[in-house]
C-alpha cells in the first residue's frame, strides 16, 4: 500500500509539472519563436502546426521558425507547407545561425512562409528528391521529381519568389547562400540574428490573407517569447523510429510472455508494459500498416503458444518469421519516402525471441521431465541401476533408485517391499524393474492374490 500510494503521489506531481508547462502567459501581440534543428518528419510536422496554432490563439505579431535541417519526409514536409500557407498570423522562417541549412525539404518550407531570411553564411537548395539517401531512377523518379518540382514551383508564385530557381533546385539540386538567394528573389533578406531580423523587418506589409488587408509588422516593443519542443514532443522526436518503435513493442511482448510464464518476476511485466507503452507511442505519428500490426501480434502470439504447448518449434520458428515479416510491413505503404523497420531492427528482435523462447522452452522441458516427486528427471542414467521396493510392486509400485523416488512396475512376477530391483528400462515416467535375489513362491503368491501391501 505505502509503494502504491508513492507511485500515486509521484504521478500527481509530474502530472502537475506537465500541466503547469503547458500554461501560457504570453501578451497579445508578442513574437514567437519556434527552433527547430533536425530532420523533417511526422513530431516535426506536429510541432509546427501546433506553434502555429498557438500562435494564432495568442494574437502573436509574429511566428518565426529558427530552421537548420537537412531535409526529410515529402509527406511530413507536404503537412508543414499547408499548415504556412493556411497560417492566419504572419510567419516567418530564418535560416539560422551561421552554418545553418535549409536543404532539400528545408527549401519547401522556408519558401513558404511569409516572410523568408538567412542568417550569414547559410545555404538553401539541394531539393532534388531522394530515396533513403540513394537517388531514385526510373519512371519513378521521373514521377516525383516532376511532381516536387511543380509543388515548389507553386509555392514561389504564392509568396511571390523566383519559380525558375526553385525548379531548379528540385530538379538539379542547385544550392545558393543567404547573400545569393537574396539577389535571386529566393529569400527576402540577410540578418545576423532574431533581434536583427525583427528590426529589419518592423513595420513590412504582410499579406496574411487573400482577401484581406496587408497586416503592417509592428514589432519595435513587442515581446519575445519561445514556443519550442513540449516534453512529449522531444521525447517523441527520440523515439518515433520505427526501428524503436519495433525493438520496444517486441521486446515488451517478450518480457509478458516470461512473466506470465512466471507470475511471481514482477520485474519483467512491469518493464514489458513500459516498452509496449512507448513502443505504440512512437508509432502514433508514424503512418502504420494495419497488416504489419496484426502480424507481430500473431507473431507473439505463436511464441505464447510454442512456450505453453510445446510446438517442438514449429510454432516457434513461425512466431519468429511473423515479427521479421511484420517488421517489414510495419511502416505505411511503401512510397518512396516513407521510414522503414532496417535490418539490423530485425536481426536484434530476431535474436532476442529466439533466445527467450528458446531459454524458456529448455527450462520447460526440464520441468516437465521431473517425475511426480519433484525430482529431477535423469533419463536413461538410471537404466542398470539398483535400488530398493519402496513398497510391494504388485505390479506396480514405487522404488528408491539413486536416491530419487520413482514410480516403479515389475518386468515379471510381483516384487515385496524392501527387495533389491534393478531397473531394465523406462517406459516414460516410470521405471520397468525386476527384482535381484529369488522371491520366495509363497510371498509372491501372497502378493499377487492381493494382500495387504505395507506402505
Amino acid at each position: 500500500m505505502r509503494r502504491a500510494r508513492l507511485i500515486l503521489g509521484l504521478a500527481l506531481l509530474v502530472a502537475g509539472a506537465l500541466l503547469a508547462s503547458c500554461g501560457s502567459d504570453a501578451p497579445r501581440g508578442a513574437v514567437h519563436v519556434s527552433k527547430l534543428a533536425d530532420d523533417i518528419g511526422p513530431v516535426s510536422a506536429n510541432f509546427i502546426d501546433r506553434a502555429i496554432s498557438k500562435a494564432e490563439d495568442e494574437g502573436a505579431a509574429l511566428w518565426i521558425l529558427q530552421l537548420d535541417t537537412p531535409g526529410g519526409l515529402l509527406s511530413s514536409t507536404d503537412q508543414i507547407v499547408q499548415r504556412l500557407l493556411a497560417a492566419e498570423v504572419p510567419t516567418a522562417v530564418f535560416v539560422s545561425p551561421a552554418g545553418a541549412r535549409a536543404a532539400s525539404a528545408g527549401t519547401f518550407i522556408t519558401m513558404a512562409a511569409h516572410i523568408a531570411a538567412m542568417a550569414p553564411n547559410t545555404q538553401i537548395g539541394a531539393a532534388h528528391p531522394v530515396a533513403g539517401g540513394e537517388n531514385l531512377e526510373g519512371d519513378i523518379r521521373d514521377k516525383v521529381t516532376n511532381d516536387a518540382a511543380a509543388d515548389i514551383r507553386g509555392i514561389a508564385a504564392v509568396r511571390g519568389r523566383n519559380e525558375d530557381w526553385a525548379e531548379s533546385a528540385v530538379r538539379e539540386s542547385v544550392s545558393v547562400t543567404g547573400e545569393e538567394a537574396v539577389e535571386l528573389n529566393v529569400v527576402d533578406l540577410t540578418a545576423r540574428n532574431v533581434e536583427d531580423l525583427l528590426n529589419r523587418i518592423d513595420g513590412r506589409p504582410v499579406q496574411v490573407s487573400a482577401e484581406g488587408e496587408p497586416v503592417v509588422l509592428d514589432l519595435a516593443a513587442a515581446a519575445v517569447i519561445e514556443s519550442n519542443f513540449s516534453l512529449s514532443e522531444r521525447i517523441l522526436n527520440v523515439i518515433a523510429d520505427p526501428n524503436f518503435a519495433f525493438i520496444m513493442i517486441n521486446i515488451g511482448g517478450l518480457l509478458l510472455l516470461v512473466e506470465a510464464w512466471s507470475p511471481g518476476l514482477v520485474g519483467p511485466g512491469i518493464f514489458g508494459v513500459i516498452l509496449l507503452v512507448f513502443g505504440f507511442f512512437a508509432l502514433g505519428p508514424l503512418d502504420t500498416n494495419p497488416a504489419g500490426i496484426t502480424l507481430l501480434v500473431i507473431g507473439l502470439g505463436l511464441l505464447a503458444v510454442e512456450v505453453f504447448v510445446a510446438g517442438f518449434g514449429v510454432f516457434g520458428i513461425g512466431g519468429i518469421i511473423s515479427i521479421l515479416l511484420g517488421g517489414l510491413l510495419l511502416i505505411g505503404d511503401p512510397s518512396i519516402d516513407a521510414p522503414s523497420v532496417s535490418l539490423w531492427a530485425l536481426a536484434v528482435v530476431g535474436i532476442i525471441a529466439g533466445a527467450i523462447v528458446g531459454g524458456i522452452g529448455l527450462l520447460l522441458l526440464n520441468d516437465r521431465r521431473k517425475p511426480p516427486g519433484g525430482k529431477t528427471w535423469t533419463g536413461g542414467r538410471i537404466i542398470g541401476q539398483d535400488g530398493v521396493a519402496h513398497n510391494a510392486i504388485a505390479p506396480e509400485g514405487t522404488v528408491v533408485v539413486a536416491s530419487e523416488l520413482w514410480s516403479a512396475r515389475s518386468s515379471g512376477g510381483p516384487i515385496p517391499k524392501g527387495a533389491p530391483v534393478r531397473v531394465l528400462e523406462m517406459d516414460g515416467m516410470t521405471a520397468v524393474v525386476e527384482a535381484t535375489i529369488p522371491i520366495p513362491v509363497e510371498e509372491s503368491a501372497a502378493l499377487g492374490d492381493g494382500a495387504v501391501r505395507e506402505g
